[in-house]
């Protein structure tokens, strides 16, 4: 079955037609909910047949030793993987003694529907049993965002023609089989039956379970009630509980007009400090409330809480219906995987699956972090408090590694550093500027005093400490940052990294300025604030001189080019499956946008002639066998005029899960490729920027598209900006007016927007200054028609030459 046939395009909905098994582990990757701080996994009810069962709490993991053939000095010694906790989904179902199992019997129709809108996933299931009998089942789930705790279930199972007797098994389940994984190092480690027992029981319709971790002894407990409704008179209730299991078994025989309703509340809670006693009482209380508010009560919260946070981060467009349905798809799940997680970590696969172990990367703050400061900023606030309360491990971790300052980990859950192979861990620094930046970004969106004294000074400061020990002055006048790797995992050990650079750089003129805007709140030499201008100031920047373009590191222009066609004769994407590193990192090869990626977060350092040249240089070299490549891609594509390739980069970034481009949907969500479907539009085709004083804006429009919107929060006010073709009109929903620099071509203007007073410009799409280049053979971007690769474009030639750095300008 074809993806868009399982998935008809709707611009609200993603709905399932049909159940295909070969593809489930994806689907229950789609259909996860969560709140940030609860994540469970799209899960058929009855929980067979599953590819992947799931459900997590946000940094709830165990601890296991990190293997080394030949360990070293700081090498990390223990990893950190997520746990798939308690079980609350499951409400298993039998019909005249037969288990409603999919694989057996006839299912007469089967549909799912994510409600992206409301935050609702609902099913409905007609199925005929081996023995004849037929039954309609719906059910409907949520994760809610007001009630932290709270998972809720509406189950409703219904004779279609005939009298069936109904047995209904609401359950808890600890230690659930997880099947074996790939060898993809993508993939997480497989931790067998990590909980053990603590306490159980069970009372009325509700039962308890409490475990704990066996080697990082986190405390966890799931607890379960339920509201029963059956029209039918003879109702059979038994609950039991076991040290991995809890169970409400509900009897009952129904006639046609006749109905078991089932509504199940799931509380969850954990903590690595508190006692039993009272993580059993928080549960209880989060059910009771939950359970005496009632499902239509649950549901209007969860509504209404989706209906506020739309309203300032809708995307709509009058464009490809695909690419509509695939951002908003991407907003909902970047929203949710931070919406309540209250200091603690956005992962790299939110809380939709196990991939990467669970971790968080620098994928948060670059990528995901941007769309939350600008429509939900409580909770980038929140993913930015998480790394204030880890400071002090970033503190210990840069010690041990003989640096000053802090050292955030590559890759982590609680705080600690759990990347094992270091040339593309410990070495990629940079995360320590991604972070520091993305905190001051959000004082620029959001003006919160509170937030910029006591969280983001201390990273601001340590974090430019850092840096100040990491590099060096040069004799040529420069401040050069050497061994370091850039986003670019396939270029590993560089001197000069630009991005890291450039990001360093801001960083440090972040701490300056937090220095001097709050005096005395953080210990500070005098000298420090100016050393750290100065170092700004000078920060190399790699250029070739003959090339007349600026290199990815010192040198990297001048090293081997890869042989892409051999690649992709022998189809050998993704390289790191396929060749070995020594192979690959003294060759130009990229694995995602680097340099690239420096044009769009720095681009104040670059001019138009050198973007333009930049980008034509590395897009053939340019592999993205990275899902965080396409969306940069499509932001630079467009801003140096190549509308007809920023508009396929889009497309590859937001549908990256609904079509599973990576053919690794079933491990869990790409988060940071879904929240950068809405950075392609709302940056590269919107044009937004927000790293100088005010927002700066330089509109186009896609071939083809006849409108764009979308909403964004600056400083408390809802600010609208709605691209028709030649025009935009900007307007204000608020109390305050907003300041933005409007750009047309390579004309800007600068623009107050009133409350209520719409202000309309025309616009005029960017002229290219270089002929469209073309990605490397066999890596076109995957566009609407990705089966159907883009056609070959021209592209500049390329060659050696000597090469310099530059200060930054």
């Amino acid at each position: 079955m074809r993806t868009d046939e399982r998935f008809p395009v709707e611009p609200w909905s993603v709905r399932e037609v049909g159940l295909d098994h070969a593809s489930l582990a994806q689907s229950e990757s789609l259909f996860a909910l969560s709140n940030g701080h609860i994540g469970i996994r799209g899960n058929l009810d009855e929980g067979d047949p599953n590819g992947l069962p799931g459900t997590y709490l946000n940094s709830f993991y165990e601890t296991r030793p990190l293997p080394y053939a030949e360990a070293g000095y700081g090498y990390p010694e223990s990893g950190q993987t997520v746990v798939n906790v308690t079980n609350g989904k499951l409400i298993r179902l039998l019909v005249d003694d037969e288990p409603l199992d999919l694989r057996y019997g006839t299912v007469e129709s089967h549909e799912r529907v994510l409600d992206l809108r409301r935050g609702l996933l609902e099913r409905e299931l007609v199925w005929r049993s081996p023995a004849g009998a037929r039954v309609r089942v719906r059910s409907t789930r949520l994760v809610s965002l007001t009630r932290r705790s709270i998972v809720a279930i509406d189950y409703c199972v219904e004779p279609v023609d005939a009298r069936v007797r109904v047995v209904a098994q609401s359950e808890l389940v600890a230690n659930e089989h997880t099947p074996p994984q790939s060898g993809d190092p993508r993939v997480t480690a497989v931790i067998e039956n990590p909980l053990e027992a603590v306490e159980h029981g069970c009372e009325g319709l509700r039962a308890l379970l409490v475990h704990r971790t066996r080697a990082s002894k986190l405390l966890m407990a799931a607890m379960m009630d339920h509201v029963v409704d059956a029209t039918a008179a003879d109702l059979v209730t038994e609950v039991t509980a076991h040290p991995d299991w809890a169970r409400l078994t509900l009897s009952t025989a129904l006639s046609p007009g006749e109905a078991l309703n089932l509504t199940k509340f799931v509380a969850y809670g954990w903590s690595s400090q508190r006692s039993v006693s009272a993580l059993r009482d928080q549960v209880a209380a989060g059910l009771l409330n939950a359970r005496e508010a009632g499902w239509e009560a649950v549901v209007a919260e969860q509504e209404n809480a989706f209906t506020d946070f739309w309203a300032g981060a809708d995307v709509e467009l009058d464009g490809p219906p695909e690419i509509q349905q695939a951002v908003r798809f991407g907003i909902f799940h970047a929203y949710q995987a931070g919406a309540r997680a209250e200091q603690r970590a956005i992962a790299a696969k939110g809380l939709t699956g196990t991939g990467y172990d669970g971790h968080a990367f620098w994928d948060t703050e670059s990528f995901v972090l941007p769309l939350l400061s600008a429509t939900a900023p409580d909770a980038a606030a929140d993913a930015l408090r998480w790394r204030a309360t880890t400071l002090d491990l970033a503190l210990e971790r840069a010690g041990t590694l003989r640096l000053d300052g802090a050292a955030f980990p590559w890759r982590t859950i609680r705080g600690h550093e759990c990347s094992a192979y270091w040339p593309a861990g410990t070495a990629a620094v940079h995360v320590n500027a991604d972070i520091a930046v993305a905190a001051a970004r959000h004082l620029w969106w959001t003006g919160d005093e509170d937030f910029g004294r006591h969280c983001a000074l201390p990273i601001f400061v340590e974090t430019a400490r850092l840096w100040m020990s990491l590099g060096y002055d040069g004799d040529d006048g420069c401040f050069h940052i050497d061994g370091v790797t850039g986003p670019d995992e396939y270029t590993a050990l560089a001197d000069d990294n630009t991005y890291t650079n450039l990001m360093a750089a801001q960083n440090l003129r972040a701490a300056a300025d937090a220095v001097r805007r709050w005096p005395g709140e953080y210990e500070v030499s005098r000298d420090e604030p100016k050393a750290w201008l100065r170092a700004a100031e000078t920060m190399a920047v790699p250029y070739n001189v003959t090339l007349r373009v600026h290199e990815q590191s010192r040198g990297f222009t001048s090293h081997e080019k890869w042989d892409f066609e051999r690649s992709a004769r022998e189809e050998e994407y993704p390289l790191l499956l396929h060749a070995p590193y020594f192979e690959l990192y003294p060759r130009q090869v990229i694995k995602q946008a680097d340099l690239v990626l420096a044009l769009h977060w720095a681009g104040e350092a670059f001019t138009a002639e050198e973007k333009a040249r930049a980008f034509a240089y590395y897009e053939p070299l340019t592999v993205r066998d990275s899902s965080l490549s396409a969306c940069t891609q499509a932001v630079l594509a467009a801003e140096v005029g190549h509308l007809d390739l920023a508009a396929d980069y889009l497309a590859e970034a937001a549908l990256m899960d609904l079509r599973d481009l990576e053919h690794n949907a079933k491990d869990g969500l790409h988060i940071a490729s879904l929240a950068g479907g809405w950075l392609a539009l709302v940056a590269g085709f919107g044009g937004m920027r927000d790293s100088g004083e005010h927002l700066l804006f330089r509109p186009q429009l896609p071939p083809g598209w006849q409108r764009l919107h979308f909403s964004v929060r600056p400083r408390g006010q809802r600010l609208h900006v709605d691209i028709t073709p030649d025009r935009v009109e900007y307007s204000v929903d608020g109390d305050e007016a907003v300041d933005l620099t409007h750009c047309s071509g390579r004309r800007t203007a600068e623009i107050t927007v009133k409350p209520g007073k719409p202000v309309t410009r025309t616009w005029r799409p960017v002229r290219p200054l270089t002929p469209t280049p073309s990605p490397p053979p066999g890596r076109e971007p995957r566009s609407l028609a990705f089966d159907q690769p883009s056609s070959a474009r021209d592209t500049g030639s390329g060659g050696g030459g000597k090469g310099r750095s530059t200060k930054r300008r």
